[in-house]
């Protein structure tokens, strides 16, 4: 039996994140992820946003046709929660327009679903206490928010706390800390450096499995069980371009989040998987993890 858990969060969100307009990653990454999941035998959760939800239901029918799960990412990949670091022309939410927000963005998912979900994942992992609240009103059983490269405290899933996100308490929302590795000295404000996306594909799987190797370490050497839960996204596995234009200005992302995707990001992030089932690890979706921890 492993005491390892991966679940595989997928954001379904524009190509490039907040810099794109486009769908094609949702459009042409997501067969390919499908396969994928489907030859290996693994699950995974699909965190769409509304607007990805309902301009592309049939991705969403198919996703959860496969047996997998289908999460919410909130409306527009907007900032709902608590900000981490600045992006010019980029604001949270005030923390009272965050509920309806979230049940808007709900009503969305669950439309193009046929029921509610009920895992979540805020955009950049920039989560709040509002939003687990939002979260727990609305009946969500997992959030995958938590950004552990950040805030370093939960290396496990726990409970929320109503007065401190970052904390443990008593709603019934079972947070989920994202994958980083703590066993790095970081010379970011941020401890970005710990956050390792997208090594699989700007280097390689191996690169990445140094990492997670290293966190495993550090987790078992505390008496925890390993719970590795990561974030992609769909435009990685498509060719994305290095520039867009929007008629009044051009968008130039930095090129790591551009580099290398299509069919090496494919043919990594295959390799990813196989060395987790070479240790072991059991594939499970936000919601079943969530069971797991009630």
């Amino acid at each position: 039996m492993t005491d390892i858990t991966v679940v595989l969060g997928l954001d379904m969100e524009t190509d490039v994140g907040s810099w794109g307009i486009d769908y094609t990653g949702v459009i042409e990454g997501t067969p390919k992820l499908l396969r994928l999941y489907r030859d290996r035998g693994i699950t995974g959760t699909f965190f769409f946003t509304g607007d990805a939800a309902r301009l592309h239901p049939p991705v969403v029918r198919a996703i959860a046709s496969a047996g997998h799960e289908v999460g919410c990412h909130s409306l527009y990949h907007e900032t709902v929660g608590d900000p981490i670091f600045e992006i010019p022309g980029v604001k949270p939410l005030l923390a009272e327009e965050v509920p309806f927000r979230l049940k808007v963005a709900t009503e969305w998912v669950a439309e193009a679903l046929g029921k509610q979900p009920v895992s979540f994942r805020s955009p950049r992992l920039w989560g709040s206490t509002a939003v687990c609240k939002a979260l727990d009103g609305l009946g969500y059983v997992a959030d995958a928010s938590y950004p552990l490269y950040c805030y370093e405290t939960q290396l496990v899933p726990y409970h929320p706390s109503c007065e401190d996100w970052s904390q443990t308490g008593d709603l019934k929302l079972v947070e989920i800390p994202n994958f980083c590795d703590m066993t790095i000295d970081s010379d970011d404000p941020y401890h970005r450096d710990r956050d390792q996306w997208p090594l699989f594909r700007t280097k390689s799987a191996d690169a990445l499995m140094v990492h997670i190797d290293d966190f495993i370490g550090y987790v078992r050497a505390r008496g925890l069980p390993v719970v590795l839960c990561f974030y992609f996204h769909p435009w990685e596995f498509v060719p994305m371009p290095t520039r867009m234009h929007y008629g009044e200005g051009a968008v130039e992302p930095d090129y790591f989040l551009v580099e290398n995707c299509g069919d090496y990001a494919l043919e990594q992030f295959t390799v990813l998987v196989d060395r987790l089932l070479e240790r072991g690890a059991a594939f499970k979706t936000a919601r079943q993890l969530a069971a797991d921890w009630a």
